[in-house]
């Protein structure tokens, strides 16, 4: 969960069960905001900014409890509900809570059925937006393109999807490997369950089989308390492998009997859990050269490397340029309100680079731009230096420098609107006072520059309320 979204509800009748959910979330990092009487649950909630869950329990008789879960559901839809089951209190949650909750958990709480738990709350937000709107999905797994290897991707992605097959991607960093593992997870009969990614590379040797694995209490110095692997995480689901060259050998070894019994232990316990999990792996790494030089298992590659797929690096499908950008844009637009547009000549010019950072370097430099020259047209004279082609630069034609500024900065039509009048006063005074500047507050100098009489400069700046000051040469 991110800091700044931390906050949940805790709506529950009995003060020993809410403090003792509160203390754990707490403990977990999180802010419990306790409501003891039901009937003042929406008072609260329009006093707090940033809810994230709502942990709803004991509001009375389980029709009392169906009241308050569709008097929720009707103030904001989309916020994640889980319900209280405690033996203590005989509810009953009926077939539209079971529905409409992202899940139920069992009084006393434990660690080990909450993580699952959590992890479904961030799988939820991921594909929400801010204000709780599913995100368009297309989008959040968008396999955009028209080149041949796309294609070719897109068609070897749905033939493995709906198999239970190990896949293995390659492919340079950056090139959208967790993408087409996203594409395989949602297009398989596992898609309502985790889609749980690590990154094998990023986590030290010794730390990286506690995250697969999980541990015990007390397993090693720093385990306060029983926590879950990713494997755990993923079951019923897809757990992503990513960059699995940079696995040490000694972690290779004990992942390779996982996927061979499809069984594990807990560091610090003997007790066999089951794993039905799929598994994607990817890697940047050559594993064959990587095993001839005695990195990478031989035979861990194989129990990989069932349904390999390559994907293509941004350089070798450059004609993708133009839907990637379009796509790129368009989940800015969805989830900042802020759009750009580039000029046919600015896409050009990017086709032309090598991309060695691929398309994650592409979306920086949307996102880059977007925050450069918000809801603006971008020309190939807006992108950094080492994007611009210069045949691009020198075949473009010279025109007076104020009329080419005019049409390189001129906005997009934000999806909100604008007040055109007021937008146009903002335009206009802004070159009248650029005009007044270059001409050293001489207004019939600054007449000349904008291309219209004195006089209506004059009567134009009144109405602008633009102060005029008269130079004596003037006189």
């Amino acid at each position: 969960m991110s800091e700044e979204s931390n906050k949940l509800v805790i709506i529950e009748s009995s003060a020993k069960t809410r403090n003792h959910i509160a203390g754990i979330m707490e403990f977990m990092g999180f802010e419990a905001i306790q409501i003891a009487e039901p009937i003042n649950w929406q008072s609260r909630f329009d006093k707090t900014k940033g809810i994230i869950m709502v942990v709803l329990g004991n509001c009375g008789d389980n029709k009392d409890l169906l009241s308050i879960f569709r008097d929720i559901k009707s103030h904001d839809a989309y916020l994640p509900i889980v319900l209280l089951n405690d033996p203590e209190v005989k509810t009953r949650f009926n077939q539209e809570m079971d529905i409409g909750s992202i899940a139920s958990i069992d009084i006393p709480l434990r660690h080990q059925k909450l993580e699952p738990v959590l992890q479904q709350i961030r799988i939820y937000r991921q594909t929400r937006h801010e204000d709780g709107s599913p995100r368009s999905m297309e989008l959040f797994r968008s396999l955009g393109g028209k080149s041949k290897p796309v294609k070719k991707v897109r068609r070897m992605v749905e033939k493995v999807a709906d198999t239970e097959a190990n896949v293995l991607i390659m492919g340079d960093s950056g090139s959208g490997k967790e993408v087409v593992a996203r594409n395989i997870h949602y297009q398989s009969s596992r898609r309502n369950k985790p889609f749980v990614p690590i990154n094998c590379g990023a986590i030290p040797a010794d730390l990286l089989e506690s995250e697969l694995f999980g541990h015990e209490k007390g397993a090693f110095t720093g385990a306060i308390s029983t926590r879950q692997g990713r494997f755990e995480m993923a079951e019923g689901g897809t757990l992503f492998l990513d960059e699995i060259g940079d696995m040490s050998l000694p972690m290779q070894v004990k992942l390779l009997r996982v996927l061979q019994e499809r069984t594990f232990e807990r560091v610090g316990s003997n007790k066999t859990i089951t794993a039905d999990v799929r598994i994607v792996a990817a890697t940047h790494v050559d594993l064959e050269v990587a095993i001839s030089s005695g990195r990478f298992r031989e035979d861990l590659f194989y129990r990989l490397n069932v349904f390999p797929i390559e994907m293509p690096a941004l350089r070798d499908r450059t004609e993708d340029l133009p839907m990637l950008i379009s796509d790129l844009t368009e989940r800015l637009e969805h989830e900042g309100g802020v759009g750009i547009s580039l000029t046919q000549s600015a896409i050009d010019s990017l086709s032309q680079y090598s991309w060695p950072g691929n398309v994650r370097e592409l979306a920086n430099l949307i996102e880059r731009l977007s925050i450069l020259y918000p809801n603006g047209v971008i020309d190939v004279h807006d992108i950094p230096e080492k994007y611009q082609a210069k045949m691009i630069l020198d075949n473009l034609p010279i025109e007076d420098e104020v009329e080419s500024d005019i049409q390189l900065r001129m906005p997009r039509l934000p999806k909100s609107g604008v007040d055109l009048k007021d937008h146009i006063n903002s335009i206009e005074s802004s070159l009248i006072k650029q005009a007044l500047d270059e001409s050293n507050g001489v207004v019939a100098h600054a007449a000349k520059r904008l291309n219209m009489g004195r006089t209506t400069l004059v009567e134009k700046m009144r109405k602008l309320g633009m102060q005029r000051k008269e130079a004596a040469s003037e006189i």
